[in-house]
C-alpha cells in the first residue's frame, strides 16, 4: 500500500510532537540543565536547525510540555463535573481523583525544573509564573463550581483554597519523590483526601 504523503502541516506537527516527546525522555533522563538541544534534536531524529524551526529556546519547550500536563488535567476535573450526580458521588470521585494526583503525576519532575530555572532566571520566571497563575485560577474556579454543585460552603475563598490545596499536593509530590519509604502512596493518599475532604466537603 502507498504510503500517504504528509502535508508541509502535518509534517511540521510531526517533527513538533517528536522534539516534545524527547525533551521530555531527556529531561527526565538528564535534567533540564544537562539536556542539550542537540541531545533533544537527536533524540527525535533531527538536526539543530529542525528544532529551533519550532521552538526559540529549551525554555519554551518545557512551557509547552507543562501546557499540555495542565489541559489533560484540566479535562479530568471537567469529566467530574460532567458526571453529574448525587452530592455524595460527586464527593466521592473528586476525593478519589484529587488523592490519586500525586501517584499517576509522572510529570511532577518537569514542574520541579521549571521551579528551579524560575528561581534563576527573572525572564523566564516571569513567564513561568504567569502559567502557573492560569493554573491556580482553573482550580479555583472548579472549587467554586463543584461548592455550588455540591451545595457545600467553602471555609476560605476559592482563590485561597486553590493556592493550598495545589501546594499541598505539589509537597506531598515532592516528599513521596524524594523519601518514598516514608511517604508512601498509601500515606499520600491519606493525607491528600483527607484534608480535601476536611476543607471542601465539610
Amino acid at each position: 500500500m502507498k504510503r500517504k504523503r504528509l502535508t508541509r502541516e502535518e509534517s511540521r506537527d510531526q517533527t513538533r510532537e517528536r522534539l516534545l516527546e524527547a525533551a521530555r525522555a531527556m529531561f527526565m533522563k538528564k535534567g533540564f540543565v544537562a539536556t542539550s538541544v542537540e541531545d533533544i534534536a537527536e533524540t527525535a531524529g533531527y538536526t539543530r536547525g529542525a528544532f529551533y524551526s519550532n521552538f526559540d529556546s529549551k525554555s519554551e519547550l518545557l512551557i509547552e510540555l507543562l501546557r499540555r500536563e495542565r489541559d489533560d488535567l484540566q479535562a479530568s476535573f471537567q469529566s467530574i463535573m460532567e458526571e453529574g450526580g448525587t452530592r455524595q458521588q460527586m464527593e466521592a470521585r473528586a476525593v478519589e481523583y484529587y488523592s490519586q494526583l500525586p501517584l499517576e503525576d509522572d510529570f511532577f519532575p518537569l514542574w520541579v525544573e521549571a521551579k528551579l530555572l524560575a528561581s534563576r532566571d527573572a525572564r523566564f520566571r516571569v513567564r513561568f509564573n504567569a502559567f502557573r497563575n492560569e493554573k491556580l485560577e482553573w482550580v479555583a474556579a472548579y472549587i467554586k463550581s463543584f461548592s455550588e454543585r455540591a451545595g457545600t460552603p467553602l471555609p476560605l475563598p476559592p482563590e485561597t483554597l486553590a493556592l493550598g490545596l495545589v501546594s499541598l499536593c505539589e509537597g506531598m509530590q515532592f516528599f513521596r519523590m524524594t523519601d518514598p519509604q516514608t511517604v508512601t502512596d498509601e500515606v499520600s493518599k491519606t493525607v491528600l483526601a483527607g484534608f480535601f475532604a476536611r476543607l471542601l466537603l465539610t
